[in-house]
């Protein structure tokens, strides 16, 4: 039996009265004596028919029928650490009236669904529902894949993409059949890569598929630039492009507070010849999840924010910038097929525009190179 189940928000789904709740009340209540569950569509149990029934024919009189419609429904495969932390983030900003989830764990998925469920009084929840089967996802808006094999300790993003590119086979081709019409966003690593992947595989326009690429490579570098300032990220204006990877390229020739470029400050900023060591951010910046993988196992918090920014800038229409991943072929010299890093703006169709950044010879040649890597790993792959 396919385990399918809907988690109430603030309102009951079109699913619940369909299940047999708002049919029983005509007039006075009718109190059934049937003891079984209600069970919403053939999953989880909510309670007896008989208490159920009773209660709510007691308190509420239906005024007027109505069609569960759904406006900015959003999925979400895979509830690792990453996928529910995107879910928090995405809840916590009250962007969908509908939230689904799909994972293999059936355990973990039940578990991670009612330990949301326990803390809707506390947000404004939409509609939860959750399955192995992809059928819960017909119709979104956005979906958001993060299943796939974890990073271990030491390895690189790059050593995991043909195990994950055969996941990936298996869920763009459930994703293409129920919601063709949906924007993707590629979170699972090598993300570039596998960006590139749901490209094909999918069939999509290149305006609907992306890639979380840079977007959190960028807050890091802001982050420590903001560190070594004293002055908050947000404020501290910089770009991480290229590979979300080894191969990233800071773009330190528009790095500027107020408007003011660090560069016309101290020329050589960002080499191995400033006194400052300003190098050393980029460094960290590529270091850091290998860090935090190495003392809590894992990244999850940071991604989350950024998706659930990136959800936000889509699902409003709010035509902000970001650097995500999308097919470069054609820009800065770049012939190949590869998906990389730049800014691009984001708007309920997805990617519409991209930022022609004035980059260095320098900077240019980085990025290059970042799309040779990248090639270099896509054209053994087999999918």
């Amino acid at each position: 039996m396919t385990m399918s189940w809907v988690v109430g928000g603030l309102r009951s789904s079109g699913r619940a009265r369909a299940a047999g709740a708002n049919f029983l009340c005509s007039g006075k209540a009718v109190c059934l004596r049937e003891t079984a569950p209600i069970l919403l569509r053939d999953g989880w149990p909510l309670a007896p028919v008989s208490k159920m029934a009773t209660v709510k024919c007691e308190l509420i009189k239906n005024f007027t029928p109505e069609e569960a419609i759904h406006h900015n429904k959003v999925s979400i495969i895979g509830t690792g650490s990453v996928g529910m932390a995107c879910a928090i983030c995405i809840l916590l900003k009250g962007l969908s009236d509908e939230l689904a989830f799909v994972d293999v764990d059936e355990d973990k998925l039940k578990g991670e669904i009612m330990d949301l469920q326990h803390g809707s009084p506390f947000m404004k929840m939409p509609n939860i529902i959750a399955s192995k089967d992809y059928h819960v996802t017909a119709n979104s808006n956005l979906v958001i894949i993060t299943a796939g094999a974890r990073q271990e300790k030491g390895e690189t993003r790059l050593n995991l993409v043909q195990r994950n590119a055969s996941i990936l086979k298996t869920i763009i081709s459930n994703i293409t059949q129920y919601s063709p019409r949906c924007k993707l966003i590629v979170v699972s690593n090598p993300v570039d890569v596998l960006t590139y992947v749901a490209w094909k595989l999918s069939k999509f326009p290149k305006n609907r598929i992306i890639g979380s690429g840079c977007n959190l490579d960028t807050a890091r570098f802001r982050f420590l630039i903001g560190q070594r300032l004293g002055i908050h990220s947000e404020s501290c204006h910089g770009w991480v492009l290229g590979e979300h990877g080894d191969s990233s390229v800071p773009v330190w020739s528009g790095v500027n507070i107020a408007g003011v470029p660090l560069k016309d400050l101290k020329s050589d900023l960002g080499n191995d010849r400033n006194c400052d060591q300003w190098e050393n951010v980029h460094k960290e910046v590529i270091a850091s999840a290998y860090e935090i993988i190495t003392m809590k196992g894992y990244t999850s918090w940071g991604i989350g924010m950024s998706i659930a920014d990136l959800v936000e800038s889509i699902l409003k229409n709010l035509r902000r910038v970001h650097p995500v991943s999308t097919i470069i072929k054609g820009f800065y010299g770049i012939n190949k097929e590869v998906f990389l890093s730049v800014p691009c703006v984001l708007g309920e169709n997805g990617i519409t525009d991209i930022i022609k950044v004035n980059l260095t010879p320098a900077e240019e040649v980085r990025l290059k190179k970042s799309a040779e890597t990248l090639w270099e790993i896509q054209k053994e792959l087999k999918f």
